[in-house]
């Protein structure tokens, strides 16, 4: 079986850490997103993944490129960003063939049963099924409306108000190799779901799958951290602590983290809960991180509080700073000393920042 991950997105929402890496390789629990999608694909089957790029291409083959995975990776480029449906027409010479095959947003951390959803798919052989996800507020997407036979009758988008039907597209299709040629030629942005799903749907063709587990949409920084969070939150799921990691005696570790490899912890630190920490970094004596996320390299020196916020690759935190809530520091900046950034900060990539900043604000 075959599938294909849509990861050509700018992930504008997801600024200014998206400013330096594409989505897909922002770390879950120290593992790219991208690993996290391929892994659920292998386990379901999967020998051949092609991955439709655009914004940042080579950072993506460059890194897979260096590593091994089961599946074979193949790389489509788009030239020009092409939607959801013009990069499935894009990689249609990697896709064609007999069999359907899967479509994966390489933007959703997922644990979903893609067998089974193959299985409903052959059973009653259409050009479409969309794995669709009950969700407690349907508000931020569109939602579903199935029919008796998991028919697919029509499709609202983000519905305002009370809405009994919390069904919504999850991100993950099979499509029959018939789908190519409801594709149109033109080189352009296509939607698959506003320009092909919604005629299928009228034309009685398109199935649904309800999906159980674990599902997280990861479009902002508040996705990100409750990705991470529910992670560290799985059943079973113990403290992670990588090689040649040293914690002092003194420090803390409070229960859910993560910490990568070769990283330092100061006497004196607390690290936790819901705390994960990137490869090679340091934490000094006397800090406090929790629920938050420290990218690869960052030095965070003494008496440092950091709540609630993600820290950028290889950046540096002062002494004695305060960094609050759904504040978001970019890759490679520096906070000086005794600075205070309250709640929602984000600071742009490269900058040096050596004043408090109380209010909510962008540092470009």
């Amino acid at each position: 079986m075959k599938a294909l991950i849509l990861a050509g997105g700018f992930a504008t929402r997801l600024r200014p850490l998206s400013c330096t890496r594409p989505k897909q390789l922002f770390p879950i629990v120290n593992k790219p997103l991208l690993d996290w999608v391929i892994e659920n694909l292998e386990r379901n089957g999967v020998k051949e993944i092609v991955v439709a790029v655009n914004y940042m291409a080579d950072a993506l083959r460059n890194y897979y490129e260096k590593k091994q995975t089961k599946a074979t990776i193949i790389f489509s480029l788009e030239n020009r960003p092409l939607g959801t449906a013009g990069p499935i027409k894009n990689a249609e010479p990697n896709l064609k063939g007999k069999e359907p095959f899967f479509v994966i947003n390489g933007d959703i951390l997922s644990n979903m049963n893609l067998r089974k959803m193959k299985n409903a798919h052959d059973r009653i052989p259409g050009p479409a099924t969309i794995a669709l996800r009950r969700v407690d507020d349907a508000s931020r997407f569109g939602v579903v409306d199935l029919d008796e036979e998991k028919y697919i009758r029509r499709f609202v988008e983000k519905p305002k108000g009370e809405n009994r039907n919390r069904l919504i597209n999850a991100g993950a299709y099979i499509l029959s190799q018939e789908i190519f040629d409801l594709i149109p030629e033109e080189n352009r942005k296509i939607s698959i779901e506003r320009e092909i799903f919604p005629i299928l749907a009228k034309e009685g063709k398109l199935r649904g799958y309800i999906t159980e587990g674990l599902w997280m949409d990861i479009g902002t920084h508040p996705d990100y951290l409750q990705a991470n969070f529910a992670l560290l939150k799985m059943p079973g799921k113990k403290n992670s602590i990588g090689r040649n990691v040293k914690i002092s005696p003194n420090a803390k570790i409070v229960e859910p983290v993560a910490i990568g490899d070769e990283v330092v912890v100061n006497e004196g630190a607390k690290i936790g809960p819901l705390t994960v920490v990137g490869d090679n970094s340091e934490i000094d004596e006397g800090c406090s991180i929790e629920r938050s996320v420290l990218f690869p390299r960052c030095l965070i020196e003494s008496s440092t509080s950091i709540k609630e916020a993600i820290i950028g690759e290889g950046t540096v935190i002062g002494r004695r700073v305060k960094i609050g809530e759904q504040s978001v520091i970019g890759d490679h900046c520096e906070i000086l000393d005794d600075v205070i950034l309250n709640k929602n900060v984000k600071v742009c990539p490269s900058k040096e920042v050596g004043e408090n900043v109380l209010e909510s604000c962008h540092i470009m």
